[in-house]
């Protein structure tokens, strides 16, 4: 089911933050002080609009408010991140996740309520979007544009059945390199080996 996502900010990382979430299937409400670049993703994403995060009442008029998740990717601009968290935690936006740039900035962003901080020379724009719209996913490394190793919590769907009844590789495309169960990990399981709830799966694909 689709979630309805707000990218403010519209630089590299903004954008493929947008694009992405757009592949993904959701609804993605774009928005910049900048006409261009607003004009630049409008044809891709749900809505985009030219608005400042800092003024409340313009935040008010777009329906904010909303909106289940907002980003906000103006990390460059200090006063723009931090006032911008503020108005939309004010707001009541459900989930703010704001970009910082360094772990200083990141902790004040905390304190003025996000839920979530992201750096983008950790976090990818592509990346950020696919772990926010997957609630199983809990981190993933990309090797290249066709290939990621992913951590994640087993779907309710497998567990209790075995890697062979799954058929993981055929149904998914992945391979399950390492299974891991309260505090013991099975690295390289065996299709004989069972998937438990709360089991994590390191999977390659």
């Amino acid at each position: 089911m689709a979630q309805q996502f707000a990218v403010i900010g519209l630089g590299r990382f903004g954008m493929s933050v947008a694009r992405t979430l757009s592949e993904l299937g959701q609804e993605v409400f774009a928005i910049d002080v900048d006409e261009e670049k607003v004009q630049r993703i409008a044809p891709v994403v749900t809505h985009a609009v030219v608005a400042d995060v800092t003024d409340i009442e313009a935040m008010k008029s777009i329906g904010i408010r909303n909106v289940d998740v907002a980003v906000i990717t103006v990390g460059s601009e200090l006063k723009a991140s931090m006032v911008g968290t503020m108005v939309l935690r004010e707001l009541g936006v459900r989930t703010v996740v704001a970009k910082a740039n360094d772990d200083l900035h990141g902790k004040v962003l905390e304190k003025l309520g996000a839920d979530r901080v992201v750096y983008p020379e950790r976090d990818g724009g592509s990346r950020l979007a696919r772990m926010l719209t997957s609630t199983n996913l809990i981190e993933q490394i990309d090797l290249d544009p066709d290939y990621s190793i992913a951590e994640m919590t087993a779907p309710a769907s497998l567990t209790g059945k075995s890697l062979a009844e799954l058929s993981v590789r055929a149904r998914f495309g992945v391979y399950v390199m390492a299974i891991r169960s309260g505090g013991a990990m099975t690295v390289a399981p065996g299709a004989d080996d069972v998937i438990r709830e709360d089991d994590v799966l390191v999977v390659i694909g």
